[in-house]
């Protein structure tokens, strides 16, 4: 039996030019089965959301929800900032759920990873994210959790996870969330 290709829509939480968690997103994707494949969303150019604009949304916001209304899942690859979420990343899941009633996250499979420097990596971002994508309808891959500590050279310019045992806990982590994603867009709906 073949599976369908799966559409990927990534959503990284950081707008560095060199940001480690895009490089993060892109060994992900290197980790993952053929048959999978991502798309980074650009979320830099949305502009702030304001309910006002509800049904008129700017151009850049009707592309985000087009784009994640066309994923059959979502990865969220987000730095923590102060103990929680980046405000581009919080801004992009406004936008895309909105207006009330015409969510586009909603029932699609997602994953939740990020790497800081920090010992507990993106802990306690994860959770937060974790605590909207509920609110959103998003069902998440709970374990395993993925906290990466970032270090030199974690993903060289390839995509390769350079260190083995973080290697081998990431793909790991991978198997697990394709498992997942298939098994959630496999049950009845």
């Amino acid at each position: 039996m073949t599976q369908d290709k799966r559409k990927v829509a990534v959503l990284v939480g950081s707008l560095r030019k060199d940001s480690i968690n895009r490089r993060l997103a892109n060994a992900i994707a290197k980790l993952a089965p053929e048959r999978f494949s991502f798309q980074q969303l650009t979320i830099g150019d949305l502009p702030l959301y304001n309910q006002d604009r509800d049904n008129d949304m700017p151009e850049q916001a009707q592309r985000l929800k087009r784009e994640v209304s066309a994923a059959d899942a979502l990865l969220f690859v987000t730095p923590e900032y102060n103990r929680s979420i980046p405000g581009v990343l919080k801004n992009a899941l406004d936008t895309a759920s909105r207006p009330y009633g015409k969510n586009a996250f909603a029932k699609k499979p997602g994953g939740v990873i990020g790497t800081s420097g920090g010992g507990i990596g993106t802990a306690l971002a994860q959770q937060h994210l974790r605590n909207v994508l509920a609110y959103l309808d998003v069902p998440l891959l709970n374990q395993p959790e993925a906290y990466i500590q970032y270090s030199e050279n974690l993903v060289d310019d390839a995509g390769i996870v350079t260190d083995e045992k973080k290697r081998a806990f990431l793909q790991a982590w991978v198997d697990a969330y394709v498992a997942w994603v298939d098994l959630v867009l496999s049950a009845p709906r």
